[in-house]
C-alpha cells in the first residue's frame, strides 16, 4: 500500500525535533509499491529517510519526502555447510536498525551486537555506513538490494561495490545520491563468538557486567550480554531523542596527519603537564584519528548553550534541542561557532556527519 499525505508534519519523524513540514510524503509497504511510484513526476527535490536520526532539516522540505515501511527479518542460509558459522540474514530497508540487533542477539548471532541502540532503519543504516565501539555495518553487510529510480528496476550491490568509507558510501556521492532506494541487505552473521572489545574501555565494560565466573573468557560470552552492556554505556553518555532531541554524534572524528597530531600533543602537555595523554587512534599511512569529543571539550563547549540549542553535557560530540523548541538556525549557528573555535585552537576542521536538509 502506498500513503500519501501533503505538508506532513515531520517534527517525530527527525529525531533532532525540528519542527518543519513537508510539501508531499509518501509511504510504501513493499518493493512492489515501489514500481507503482511515479518517480519523474513527484515534486521535487526527492529525499528519501529513515527514521531521521541523521538528519537536520533546516526549514520546511519543499519536495518529496519518501519512508520505507518494508518490515521482515528472513534467515536465507543457517550455515550449517559452513565452517564458520556464517548465518545470511535478509532484512527489510525499513526495520528498526536496533530491533535487528536485538533479534539477532536473541538468535545467539555475532555480527551487530556493538551496533545495539543507534538510531534509525535498516535501509539508512546501509547508506551511511553507522558504526560504533570498534565496528561498521560493512563488517557485516552482504549485498545492498535497491531500486533503480532512473532505469525503473530492481538491482544489488555487493559491498565490494558500496564505496564503503568512514560514515559514507556510494550511495551518498552527489551525482547518484537519491537514485537508488534501498528496499533490503543481506547481512553475514556468525554462529561463532567474535566478540570485538578492543574499542576503548568496552572489554572492562562487559567483563564487569559478565557474571564472575565468565572473567574474560570469550567462549562466556553472549551476543546478548555485549548488547546490554552496549546499551547501559549509550545511555549514560547520549540523551534519548523522544527526551531530548539530537542526531546523535554531530561531528566525525577527524583524521590528520602524524606530524600534526604530535604538534597538538605536544601543545596540550605544555597546558595540562608532561604525563598528559590526547586520546587518539592510530590508523594506516601514518595517520592519526583523534575524538572530536576531545577537541569539543578543550574548547570549553560542554555543556554550554545557545538559544534552545546546546552542546550536550555528558557527551560535547552531541549537539541537542535543549529546549524541544530550538530552531534550525540556532543548531547551525551553534554547530559553525564550534567549528571555527577548533580549527582555530587545533588547525582542525571539524566536518559534520549529520546531513543538512
Amino acid at each position: 500500500m502506498i500513503n500519501t499525505s501533503y505538508y506532513k508534519d515531520l517534527t517525530k519523524m527527525n529525531t533532532f525535533g525540528m519542527k518543519v513540514k513537508a510539501r508531499c510524503f509518501i509511504e510504501y509497504d513493499s518493493v512492489a509499491d515501489l514500481v507503482d511510484i511515479e518517480f519523474g513526476e513527484l515534486a521535487r527535490p526527492v529525499l528519501h529517510i529513515g527514521g531521521g536520526s541523521n538528519l537536520l532539516f533546516t526549514d520546511d522540505f519543499k519536495g518529496t519526502v519518501l519512508h520505507s515501511r518494508i518490515d521482515f527479518i528472513e534467515i536465507l542460509d543457517e550455515g550449517q555447510n559452513n565452517p564458520e558459522g556464517q548465518v545470511l540474514v535478509s532484512v527489510g530497508a525499513g526495520v528498526v536498525f536496533d530491533d535487528f540487533c536485538a533479534w539477532a542477539a536473541k538468535e545467539g548471532l555475532w555480527g551487530v551486537e556493538n551496533l545495539s541502540h543507534i538510531p534509525g532503519e535498516v535501509g539508512a543504516s546501509a547508506v551511511q555506513n553507522i558504526g560504533a565501539y570498534g565496528v561498521e555495518v560493512k563488517d557485516v553487510i552482504r549485498k545492498v538490494y535497491c531500486y533503480d529510480t532512473v532505469e525503473e528496476e530492481f538491482v544489488h550491490f555487493e559491498v565490494s561495490e558500496c564505496g564503503y568509507a568512514y560514515r559514507d558510501s556510494i550511495f551518498k556521492n552527489p551525482e547518484i545520491k537519491g537514485r537508488y532506494i534501498v528496499t533490503h541487505v543481506l547481512f553475514a552473521l556468525s554462529k561463532q563468538p567474535r566478540p570485538m572489545l578492543d574499542y576503548g574501555h568496552l572489554k572492562e565494560a562487559v567483563t564487569e557486567a559478565a557474571a564472575p565466573s565468565c572473567g574474560s573468557d570469550n567462549q562466556s560470552l553472549t551476543p546478548a550480554l555485549i548488547r546490554k552492556t552496549i546499551i547501559r554505556i549509550r545511555k549514560e553518555k547520549l540523551p534519548e531523542p523522544s527526551v531530548m532531541g539530537s542526531a546523535g554524534s554531530f561531528f566525525k572524528n577527524p583524521v590528520v596527519p602524524m606530524e600534526q597530531f604530535v604538534r597538538i600533543e605536544a601543545a596540550a602537555k605544555a597546558e595540562h603537564g608532561a604525563d598528559y595523554k590526547v586520546p587518539h587512534y592510530l590508523l594506516p599511512d601514518d595517520m592519526v584519528k583523534i575524538p572530536a569529543a576531545w577537541m569539543i571539550e578543550q574548547c570549553g563547549w560542554k555543556g554550554r548553550r545557545s538559544g534552545g540549542a546546546a552542546v550536550y553535557e555528558k557527551q560535547p560530540l552531541v549537539i541537542v534541542n535543549y529546549t524541544g523548541e530550538a530552531y534550525p538556525e540556532e543548531i547551525v549557528g551553534l554547530e559553525r561557532r564550534i567549528m571555527t573555535s577548533v580549527r582555530d585552537r587545533f588547525g582542525v576542521e571539524l566536518c559534520p556527519e549529520v546531513e543538512h536538509i
